[in-house]
């Protein structure tokens, strides 16, 4: 995991991957809304994951290699 103060998906989007799915779900964990953004570039794909902190301002950004 890493702090995303920036523009992860469009840093992506800018590398070429391309958004192919997108669903967003309340997070029973955290108790917070999580976004989960399906990527693919070739034949490789990833998910993003976007939620914000529990604690502080901010988000907590995931990339997940499928």
């Amino acid at each position: 995991m890493r702090d995303a103060d920036d523009k992860p998906l469009s840093a992506l989007v800018a590398q070429g991957w391309e958004v192919i799915g997108f669903t967003s779900a309340r997070d029973p964990s955290w108790g917070t809304h999580a976004h989960h953004v399906l990527l693919r570039r070739q034949r490789a794909h990833k998910v993003l994951s976007i939620r914000a902190k529990a604690i502080g301002s901010g988000h907590v950004v995931k990339e997940i290699d499928l």
